[in-house]
């Protein structure tokens, strides 16, 4: 349960620095930034897999750069469910996608596959 709760923060704060980033990428109230972090993360497991292989063809053909738009496209799926997120366009759901990726990738840095977090320890030895 902790590291469920760890990923939804990682999404909220992707969400967030999204909307500051982007100037059409607007979220209101705390609670739909928690819906939409939740949602996304639902939309990801379920949606974005069926959505990938349908695209498979377009995804080797782009040597992988097609999963940016599936990205944008989730997120613009995400922005429809609810009434106080709002994406100008595409091209801003794009953008939007690729930090919250971008913030997930360095969020699981830190979190471990079983939602656990991680702490590395170097050790550097002295001849």
């Amino acid at each position: 349960m902790p590291g469920f709760v760890i990923r939804l923060a990682i999404n909220v704060l992707g969400l967030w620095l999204a909307t500051v980033v982007v100037d059409n990428l607007e979220i209101e109230g705390l609670g739909t930034f928690v819906a939409a972090g939740l949602l996304l993360g639902i939309v990801n497991a379920l949606v974005r897999p069926i959505v990938v292989v349908l695209t498979l063809p377009v995804t080797f053909l782009t040597l992988g750069f097609f999963l940016l738009i599936v990205n944008g496209l989730m997120l613009w799926l995400v922005a429809s469910m609810l009434s106080d997120f709002n994406v100008g366009s595409f091209t801003d759901a794009f953008f939007g996608a690729v930090i919250v990726s971008l913030t997930g990738w360095v969020g699981s840095w830190y979190v471990g596959p079983k939602g656990n977090m991680q702490i590395m320890v170097v050790e550097s030895r002295r001849g």
